[in-house]
């Protein structure tokens, strides 16, 4: 065999062993879950909780929690979080929302937490419409808020394409995530290995409630300009906020994200009378000659 032959069959045998391992491995490389024992009791000071088992079709159960405000609830907010951890340290960020008046509903997708079934993307999307079919059971939808951060920017713009929430928020979305993984690893078939693609900006054409994007300026993990590009896909209904200088973890450090929240939450947009501004002004860049 040349050389040049045998080396190629090892470079493409090794390939192959890779575009393997990345298949079949990637649900560890992506998910980091926390598991509780189901006798596991939530607690966290000075907030009023519920917690709730959702079993599916499938047999499987999610696991969730109801942080509720202490005053009468304008609606609620279905907070989808990262990929790691539980519910059980994603809680602590509920008070952002509870201060406002709103309850939070979180869910710990499954394997995480307390929640059980086999993991799929299609198994989630479907867990999630579940769930967010049972809080449209108690309120209207037009007291309902997705909230998606990280991995879950790309399941709560899903459901927003697929019903009529008041409004999505997304926290540090990516383009899809299949564009994420290609940072790391851009030699390889992706499109066809990826199990979990979430591609949120096909999901974000065909959301009709008002979107909210945040995103800090220094994330190295989903860099801003990804949603630079996103608030594009649907510029009518869309606003991009910036934490200046906010990575990925750490928004909620910022004094600038809770005005940002506040603003999202209580402001009413208003439609405005663009005949009365500089819209349609044409600016002439010739001087006009005075008559003689």
């Amino acid at each position: 065999m040349p050389y040049w032959l045998h080396i190629t069959v090892i470079v493409l045998v090794v390939y192959i062993a890779i575009s393997i391992a990345l298949y079949y491995l990637q649900d560890y490389m992506l998910f980091k879950p926390e598991k509780l024992p189901k006798d596991f009791k939530f607690y966290y000071d000075n907030q009023d909780t519920k917690e709730y088992n959702l079993e599916t079709r499938d047999g499987a159960v999610i696991n969730g929690l109801l942080f509720k405000p202490k005053g009468t609830p304008r609606g609620v907010v279905l907070y989808l979080k990262g990929n790691s951890k539980s519910i059980r340290g994603w809680g602590k960020f509920a008070v952002d929302f509870t201060r406002h008046n709103f309850s939070v509903l979180m869910v710990d997708y499954r394997g995480f937490g307390k929640s059980t079934g086999k993991r799929s993307s299609k198994a989630i999307k479907r867990d999630l419409q579940e769930v967010y079919n049972k809080i449209k059971e108690r309120i209207s939808e037009d007291r309902i808020i997705l909230y998606g951060r990280s991995l879950g920017s790309g399941f709560a713009a899903k459901l927003a394409s697929l019903n009529n929430p008041k409004m999505l928020i997304l926290d540090a979305p990516y383009y899809s995530l299949t564009k994420v993984t290609a940072r790391y690893a851009p030699f390889m078939p992706l499109s066809v290995l990826i199990k979990y693609p979430l591609p949120t900006y096909k999901w974000l054409k065909y959301v009709r409630c008002p979107i909210h994007i945040i995103h800090g300026t220094n994330d190295k993990l989903i860099p801003y300009k990804t949603s630079i590009k996103l608030s594009k896909v649907n510029s009518k209904l869309t606003r991009l906020h910036t934490v200046i200088g906010g990575g990925h973890k750490n928004l909620n450090n910022f004094e600038s994200y809770h005005k940002m929240i506040h603003d999202i939450l209580n402001t009413t947009p208003q439609d405005i009378d663009l005949s009365t501004t500089s819209i349609h002004v044409k600016h002439n860049s010739k001087p006009n000659k005075t008559e003689a």
